[in-house]
């Protein structure tokens, strides 16, 4: 238990303490479910009066939403302090020429917000920060001895995001918490990175969230690896799988599987048309020809450094693309019907390998000694029977190409099998290396007088989001559950009857002493129908509501009701403060 600083007291590792009568707070609560809302946590942060919308993807936060999304702010920069990062404020309006130097503007520029200024220089608001950040450091840090260091803010980041959905899930104006490590090696960087790793799993477990550490892609950041924290949720925008064995579990676009070789029947047959008419796609092609689609070879044409590329995979499967950039060495791009014409000389829906020339072909692993397949042939309403790849497509190169799915063997473990889940990523960590330091001469002298390039990692958490999460994850059909954390007050007391004055005497005695005690209050004191104010604690969600009533002073005392399980007891009215801060302490 820290030292008192000021008004109210510190209960566990939280600073709270402050009353506030629903009659003089803004709570607009809602009955219905707004149209707009597709996701539970959506609908609830809009009846219960937490934000309101503005705009696609603009959100103003009205005081019941603030005052958790401050409690969120407050444990990320509480532990963020506790693993020795430094906090620094970084402009969001930043000038267009730092993120040529690194490249990426080409690369996100699809969702820059730009404008110019009035010397007609060319300006973006920053989507994130690690061209600002680094650009500090090639300022500040010349030395071995000023590392390592990690600088943090929670700042409003702006994506021009084609749909915005989901409330604050997938927003253009949003709060996030970013970090930034600097070392001079590689194995100093990775104690850093574990660091904030550590660092993460505390700040998610504190906000009362249940995550999955899963590996994932490094994406248009960059660097050697990545960790993405998932919230698990049926309403995740991401896709992930997760061993039912071992601990192995990553994000659909980074996810590899063990590779079992197929059973394969013996088939030396030559390859040999078959007529397909009006049958194009491998559902149509597999009901004509009453064959499983396993069998099939679908066959892709992309472009890819300005030259054709032919992919290869099952055809129950779907190319990954993110792992097609790494084997092919450029991002491909599908090809047009055009291109496909004059690759294949078919039109799309019937191209295979079979005879290809003057194109590079990349198939997936699982098709390395396919016998017996059926594919495209190159010819307009016409598949081929009893391909090999061996034989009749000996120049393909092979790697994995696919997304996992549901039931494929894990990697890592080879006892387990595989299950696919949805994820909400409210947190991510990369190892980004040398990449901005050596774009935007982030360098130091080491002990010997030499000159390196600092080792960076980046770390992100995505504030509003993780706020959203919470109740993604921790609700029910009557409203929020909060965990006592980050809820927006921590006891809900409540005059059943306005009109009753022993209750509402009570009631406000045992409000001003529990604020004394440095407890977060809300005095339901509205002169609305019991019921009215019933539904509204359940739909608000605070951890702990205390009636007092007529009934309930006729039984012996004040009703306490814990929120996230229903457990309800009557306590005396002398004893009812005791047992509201025991419940307190215990729900932190």
């Amino acid at each position: 238990m820290g030292p008192d600083t000021g008004s109210g007291m510190f209960i566990g590792r939280y600073r709270i303490g402050k009353t506030m009568h629903w009659s003089k707070q803004l709570i607009p609560t809602l009955r219905e479910v707004p149209q707009e809302a597709e996701i539970p946590s959506h609908q609830l942060m809009l009846r219960a009066g937490l934000i309101r919308k503005l705009s696609g993807g603009l959100y103003t936060f009205l005081p019941l939403g603030l005052r958790s999304l401050r409690k969120v702010e407050r444990i990320v920069r509480e532990e963020m302090d506790r693993a020795g990062a430094l906090e620094i404020l970084m402009p969001a309006l930043q000038p267009r020429e730092i993120w040529e130097k690194t490249g990426r503007y080409e690369v996100l520029q699809h969702v820059m917000f730009e404008m110019l200024d009035r010397q007609n220089r060319s300006m973006v608001l920053g989507p994130t920060h690690e061209e600002v950040v680094t650009s500090l450091a090639a300022g500040e840090i010349s030395s071995y001895k000023q590392v390592p260091r990690n600088f943090y803010q929670i700042q409003t980041k702006f994506r021009d995001e084609i749909r915005p959905r989901f409330g604050l899930m997938r927003a253009k104006e949003f709060i996030m918490k970013d970090a930034y490590s600097f070392d001079m090696t590689w194995e100093d960087a990775d104690r850093s990175y574990q660091a904030m790793y550590d660092a993460y799993v505390r700040i998610f477990e504190r906000c009362g969230l249940r995550t999955k550490i899963v590996e994932a892609d490094t994406g248009a950041m960059g660097g050697s690896a990545s960790h993405e924290f998932m919230v698990l949720a049926d309403a995740g925008e991401d896709g992930l799988v997760e061993c039912g064995s071992c601990t192995y579990a990553a994000n659909l676009e980074r996810a590899e599987a063990r590779i079992v070789p197929p059973a394969e029947e013996a088939d030396d047959q030559a390859p040999e048309e078959v007529a397909t008419p009006g049958a194009a796609t491998i559902e149509q092609v597999s009901s004509f020809l009453k064959a499983d689609p396993a069998r099939f070879i679908k066959t892709l044409i992309y472009k890819a450094a300005d030259k054709p590329l032919a992919v290869l995979v099952p055809g129950d499967r779907d190319v990954n693309e993110i792992k097609l950039a790494k084997v092919a060495g450029d991002a491909p791009e599908l090809a047009d019907d055009a291109l496909v014409e004059t690759v294949t000389g078919a039109p799309v829906g019937f191209a295979g390998p079979v005879g290809l020339k003057n194109c590079r072909i990349i198939a997936d692993e699982r098709l390395r000694g396919a016998v017996g397949r059926i594919t495209g042939a190159n010819r307009a309403d016409t598949h081929l029977r009893h391909v090999s790849m061996e034989r009749d497509v000996p120049g393909a190169e092979y790697a994995d190409l696919v997304f996992p799915r549901e039931g494929d063997a894990c990697p890592r473990c080879g006892d387990g099998v595989l299950h696919e889940k949805r994820g909400i990523e409210v947190g991510h960590v990369f190892k980004l290396g040398t990449k901005y330091s050596e774009s935007l001469k982030a360098a130091a002298l080491d002990d010997q007088g030499k000159l390196h390039p600092l080792v960076m990692g980046c770390y992100g958490i995505g504030v509003t989001r993780t706020l959203q999460a919470v109740i993604e994850q921790s609700h029910d059909k009557n409203g929020i559950i909060w965990p006592m954390a980050i809820a927006p007050y921590s006891v809900e007391v409540m005059a059943v009857n306005v009109g009753h004055e022993e209750s509402v005497r009570i009631a406000e005695t045992i409000a001003a002493a529990l604020e004394d005690a440095g407890v977060d209050v809300l005095v339901d004191d509205r002169d609305e129908r019991p019921g009215v104010k019933f539904k509204d604690a359940d739909l608000l969600g605070v951890p702990l509501r205390v009636s007092v009533g007529e009934r309930s002073l006729a039984a012996g005392g004040v009703e306490l009701k814990n929120r996230a399980d229903g457990e309800q007891a009557v306590v005396p009215v002398e004893e009812a403060v005791g047992a509201i801060l025991e419940r307190v302490r215990s729900l932190m």
